[in-house]
């Protein structure tokens, strides 16, 4: 599929970058190169204004492999990846365009990165300190909490410290398991897996493990490689250190994990237990959401019908893809949504009804093990 310099203004439109009267003649400094076999990234340039757009169908909103894509041998780019445009309170980058998924990152030149900037303007602490202090939120840019170390600032930006207390407290959540490589909690419903932008004193998942690990240390995810939306509770597992983060990834990446989730859905679904094979893909008309799409991505999820009441049912759902939102899509679209999904379903609550019930993953040293966190009593007692 070749884009031209119409496509790039598109793009650039839809993210609100330009204006209509910016023309394909105005883009100018075109190149195109191939990251990764399955990708290809356009370099462009629109007055002063440096750009660069991957279109890759592969990379499912990652900042980090966005970013890793968009790297140049021998030149320095301080690329900002743009949030798609939307209404909700959804993060998304990827925007649906002519069948492909792309990205749009922004070059903003600055002067140096953050950790470095905060040594040379207050001095008084090492480097090493001020990436910690970036990473529990407390260093403002312009007003806007900062969580990368590597974030490059203008001379001109207004840079500030403050010290932010915790809104959760870390004993607050249950450590279902913990060793020298991972620790395993029992995530409350309402508690975001990691930050996304700014922080606004909101305490995550990442959090609770930022002090205890090495993987990602200098960025707002610090030991996450899986995920969980902010209303499904259940087992989350964190890795310790770069090794276990390799070998953990590549579980989930080749689906040898095993989860399990606990759902109470509105109504009851026709077949007592089933697979639900249909392939996923974003919602053109609301990119930051998902739906059944025949051109989309193989998705598979298997359900058994546990317990049916007279208006929900629990369902166990095992999930053998990872597609986002793949639950709550399938559920929704065979008549039966998640109680309490404000996206997919109708019936709303106090809470949406899903759980992540067990993981079973082998461990470093080859220890197959299997972590629960029970399923919450509400979902029996709404049935």
């Amino acid at each position: 599929m070749k884009f031209d310099s119409s496509d790039l203004v598109a793009i650039l439109r839809m993210f609100h970058e330009v204006q209509d009267d910016v023309m394909p003649r105005h883009i100018e400094r075109i190149s195109k190169s191939k990251p990764h076999e399955k990708n290809v990234l356009i370099r462009f340039a629109v007055g002063k204004k440096n750009y660069a757009v991957l279109i890759d169908g592969a990379a499912e909103d990652d900042e980090d492999y966005v970013y890793e894509m968009a790297l140049e041998s021998g030149k320095e780019h301080f690329y900002v990846l743009l949030p798609l445009p939307q209404h909700t309170s959804l993060t998304t980058y990827a925007l649906p365009y002519r069948a492909k998924e792309v990205y749009l990152l922004r070059d903003e030149p600055q002067s140096a990165r953050l950790d470095l900037a905060l040594v040379e303007r207050f001095g008084g602490e090492s480097r090493s300190t001020y990436q910690k202090r970036i990473s529990r939120g407390e260093v403002l840019i312009n007003g806007e909490v900062e969580l990368s170390s590597k974030r490059a600032v203008k001379d001109s930006d207004v840079i500030t410290i403050q010290s932010v207390e915790a809104v959760i407290e870390t004993t607050e959540i249950e450590v279902i398991y913990e060793d020298d490589n991972v620790v395993v909690i029992n995530k409350p419903v309402g508690l975001l897996t990691h930050a996304k932008g700014a922080l606004a004193e909101e305490y995550t998942a990442a959090d609770f493990v930022k002090d205890k690990t090495s993987y990602k240390a200098d960025t707002n995810r610090p030991g996450i490689i899986h995920r969980l939306d902010r209303d499904t509770s259940g087992v989350l597992l964190m890795v310790k250190n770069d090794e276990a983060a390799s070998m953990i990834s590549k579980q989930f990446t080749n689906r040898t994990t095993k989860k399990t989730y606990a759902a109470v859905v509105s109504g009851t679904p026709e077949q007592e237990k089933a697979k639900i094979d249909l392939p996923i893909g974003r919602n053109p008309s609301a990119p930051s959401t998902f739906r059944v799409d025949a051109s989309g991505k193989t998705a598979e999820t298997v359900y058994e019908v546990e317990e049916v009441g007279d208006t929900h049912t629990l369902v166990t759902l095992k999930p053998r893809t990872g597609r986002t939102h793949q639950l709550r899509v399938h559920m929704a679209y065979i008549g039966t949504p998640i109680l309490g999904d404000k996206v997919y379903g109708k019936e709303s609550a106090d809470r949406m009804y899903l759980h992540a019930h067990k993981l079973e993953i082998t461990l470093p040293g080859g220890i197959r093990k299997v972590f629960e966190a029970p399923v919450p009593a509400s979902f029996h007692e709404v049935i």
